[in-house]
């Protein structure tokens, strides 16, 4: 299969230089030129053997074709439970891997992806990755002390929880972490720019790990299928979700394993007070807008990079607003959220998943009685600062999480300045 950039500016491509690339060199996101249909994806499969029947039509051809069951293998050994809360109320639960957010499927999946491309005369290439919470954590764990491999993560200063900056800045090594002087969007903004530089990357090997990478966007699509096929082999019918979102990663993920077919019925986006994507399916026009800061910081995102994705795999603005919604949550009913889901259900919630939460109230609320599920995006205890007082109790973090944070952690001042950030990848 060929991969194509969404501005259809830069030649096709195969897997593994998409893969490698990150960005098209003309700045846009690369998408295979067909979706295909899932094949072979059956209940009672692991989650490890579900992304490898999805995932195989994508790397038909490529060297990663007959390495992809390892791959998954390796990479997805944790757990993706979808729990009964009541009723048809559901959650997929997404925050079991080693550093308690979903990201840590995508990040798993891509380091071992580029290792397995790697040649033992190549240059150590350095992954940048922005990240407004939980990726910089995810993808420091999936690199860290990998030979060939340097990460450098760019986060938005105080504007993340303190356990998150705590799981940015633990790990030395071939890991640096910089707090950026500005938002998740000047981090993202800084990011792209290097990926798109070609003077830079003659100096640099450079590779994104961001969810405009396809080695993230992919692997996430397996734990949608695998809920979707589990959840209608055991009670029939659709399940829907509620996706809580930001740059828009985890939704397009889910979409995507709609479009392949899976028993996937409605997909409803949960955003923050960044309301960018409801004002959108609102009817309004698309406009990125400067980021404001929520608590559930890891949301907070103006300009959603994968929704240049949904935009290119969709005919019309019509067309897109047809096939999902979106609905924004702000500060307060978080915290409502966090309360109900406790005194209703004795479950935590972290901010993020929280917005799902009040939207699937919401849709209750309207008479919808259809079997829903809401993700779990983190665990509780990343955010303990809002979380813990709302419960009245101590949120203990899993265990890989609770070894991050015994380690010492620290992080580099950074301004939000783009030859700022060339001195660092130069040196």
């Amino acid at each position: 299969m060929r991969y194509v950039s969404t501005r259809g500016h830069a030649p096709a491509v195969d897997i593994a230089t998409a893969l490698s690339a990150g960005l098209a060199p003309d700045g846009g996101l690369y998408v295979p030129e067909t979706i295909p249909q899932a094949a072979g994806v059956a209940p009672g499969m692991s989650l490890a053997q579900t992304a490898d029947a999805l995932l195989a039509p994508f790397f038909e051809g490529s060297p990663l074709a007959s390495r992809l069951p390892g791959i998954c293998e390796a990479a997805l050994d944790f757990p993706a439970p979808l729990r009964r809360l009541a009723g048809h109320d559901h959650v997929l639960e997404l925050f079991h891997g080693p550093t308690a957010a979903f990201k840590d499927f995508g990040a798993r999946f891509l380091a071992r992806a580029l290792e397995a491309l790697r040649r033992p005369d190549d240059p150590v290439t350095t992954i940048l990755v922005a990240t407004s919470g939980d990726t910089g954590a995810a993808v420091a764990a999936a690199f860290h002390r990998r030979p060939g491999f340097r990460v450098v993560i760019l986060y938005p200063h105080g504007r993340v929880s303190p356990r998150q900056a705590h799981g940015l800045g633990c790990w030395a090594g071939n890991v640096r972490a910089f707090r950026v002087d500005g938002s998740f969007d000047d981090c993202q903004r800084l990011a792209k720019q290097a990926l798109v530089d070609e003077a830079l990357r003659r100096r640099v090997s450079l590779g994104s790990a961001n969810s405009i990478s396809l080695g993230r966007l992919l692997p996430q699509a397996a734990y949608y299928a695998h809920a979707a096929v589990e959840f209608q082999a055991a009670h029939g019918g659709l399940l829907n979700f509620v996706v809580p979102t930001g740059n828009l990663g985890n939704a397009t993920a889910c979409w995507l394993a709609r479009r392949m077919g899976l028993p996937i019925g409605d997909i409803v986006l949960a955003t923050n007070a960044n309301d960018v994507l409801p004002r959108y399916f609102g009817g309004a026009e698309y406009a990125p807008a400067a980021t404001r800061a929520t608590l559930a910081n890891a949301m907070d995102v103006g300009a959603p990079s994968n929704f240049e994705r949904l935009r290119h795999w969709h005919a019309t603005d019509e067309v897109l607003r047809g096939s999902l919604s979106s609905h924004s949550v702000d500060d307060d009913a978080i915290l409502a959220a966090i309360d109900d889901a406790h005194r209703r259900h004795g479950e935590p919630l972290c901010p993020h998943t929280a917005t799902a939460y009040d939207v699937l109230a919401r849709l209750r609320a309207a008479g919808d009685r259809r079997p829903w599920a809401i993700v779990a995006t983190a665990h509780p205890a990343k955010f303990e600062a809002i979380v813990e007082p709302r419960l009245g109790r101590v949120i203990d973090p899993p265990p890989a999480l609770a070894d991050c944070l015994a380690r010492p952690a620290s992080a580099e001042p950074l301004a939000p300045d783009y030859d700022a950030l060339v001195d660092v990848l130069l040196h």
